[in-house]
């Protein structure tokens, strides 16, 4: 057994490169004629010898080497290979220079923000900030037990903010998944509070599918008596059925009416940051009933940037309770027919009814479907195909609205 006075006075000859002193159950100091000295432990591993470097001499002392030494043999005695423990070691060392929940969160959040849109943005970050942080954030984030992350959670059931619970759940899933990534936690543990909340209720737009009534909403919204701008919006929401937003903000300059083309930009889709970013415009095929109130509407709106300005400013679209209120004037409140639930009356009547193919459907409707090779679905193919697709639908909504007539 090596003593320290021995390491100490340990040289290499200077006809070798390097020699080594043995001191006891395979460990050993290598001295290199530089005059550095190391230690390494010797061991055997499937029939095969391998070595653990445990530090360099003086900085560590004989007896401190004999003591990594039994340490290493313990992980060995459990089945671990000693040399990828150490290289685990270093890089979990590299990686924790925090591992609380706090400054793990936000390792993951500034790690993701850039893909996501601003609106989800802020959602993630009021999740963490709002929610998980005042009660666990300053815990390391591997010693956190489930039934104290459903603490926090209940917290957010206990002010009624079901909906919001889930999402909160859903946060701290992605975050607790990086933890393990990163060797700050051994599992995800959100895994374990599967079914523990309060189960939310989904909530539909309000939307009409009876074709009767249907006709009857139709024939309510031409006979509007408010502003024509309003009125306007109302006609062309059931006929195009995009999303409000992305209705009540439209530009003049996003319309060709010549070619009966609307071509919304990325920017202003429900797409995520590189879709809104990079993304192509959604384009939107008008049928003539759409053109002819659009030429209509120009002559209210036509001088200025936007289809439909609100009253007091008219760089702001009017707003999405405009329209709601439109339609409760018209006895069409929101457990009947919502604006957004347009949608929802489209999807299901010229699927149900008119029966146009689905994928054509989810084109207008701008969602990502696949084809039938797996491949996401390209928005812009199909153009023809849409635009008779929404010729057919408007020309259905004429002939519901004639039969109320009738009748």
């Amino acid at each position: 057994m090596l003593t320290d006075v021995e390491c100490k006075n340990a040289v290499c000859p200077p006809d070798k490169v390097r020699i080594r002193k043995a001191c006891s159950g395979g460990l050993y100091l290598e001295i290199s004629n530089s005059g550095s000295k190391r230690w390494f432990w010797k061991f055997r591993r499937d029939s095969k010898e391998y070595r653990l470097a445990l530090g360099s001499y003086p900085a560590v002392g004989a007896a401190a080497a004999r003591k990594a030494r039994d340490a290493a043999k313990v992980q060995k005695a459990e089945g671990l290979d000693p040399v990828q423990a150490r290289k685990l070691g270093k890089l979990k060392e590299k990686i924790n220079l925090s591992d609380s929940l706090k400054e793990t969160a936000l390792e993951w959040f500034e790690k993701h923000k850039s893909r996501w849109s601003e609106s989800h943005t802020v959602r993630e970050y009021r999740n963490l900030n709002k929610d998980l942080f005042p009660h666990l954030g300053d815990r390391k984030i591997g010693g956190i037990e489930p039934i104290e992350l459903l603490a926090a959670l209940r917290r957010v059931e206990a002010r009624g903010a079901i909906d919001v619970a889930h999402r909160v759940l859903s946060t701290a899933g992605q975050v607790w998944r990086y933890a393990v990534a990163t060797a700050r936690a051994k599992r995800d543990i959100t895994g374990d509070l599967k079914g523990a909340l309060t189960p939310h209720k989904s909530k539909h737009f309000s939307a009409i599918t009876d074709p009767i009534q249907l006709g009857q909403l139709i024939k309510a919204i031409r006979g509007y008596m408010g502003g024509p701008i309003v009125r306007s919006a109302l006609k062309l929401a059931p006929i195009l059925f995009q999303r409000p937003t992305e209705l009540r903000a439209a530009a003049w300059g996003e319309f060709d009416l010549d070619n009966a083309i609307w071509k919304i930009p990325a920017a202003r889709m429900k797409r995520e940051k590189d879709g809104k970013e990079n993304g192509d415009p959604h384009t939107v095929p008008l049928p003539r009933q759409a053109v002819a109130i659009l030429k209509d509407l120009q002559g209210y709106s036509g001088h200025g940037t936007l289809l439909f300005p609100g009253e007091r400013s008219h760089d702001r679209p009017i707003s999405d309770n405009t329209l709601r209120a439109a339609l409760q004037t018209l006895g069409y409140g929101s457990d009947k027919q919502s604006v957004h639930g347009f949608r929802a009356t489209a999807r299901t009547m010229l699927d149900e009814v008119l029966g146009v193919d689905p994928l054509l459907i989810e084109a207008q409707l701008a969602h990502a479907v696949k084809d039938a090779n797996g491949r996401a679905y390209n928005r812009t193919q199909y153009i023809k195909q849409r635009a008779e697709m929404m010729q057919k639908w408007a020309d259905y909504l004429d002939e519901l609205t004639e039969i109320n007539a009738v009748e």
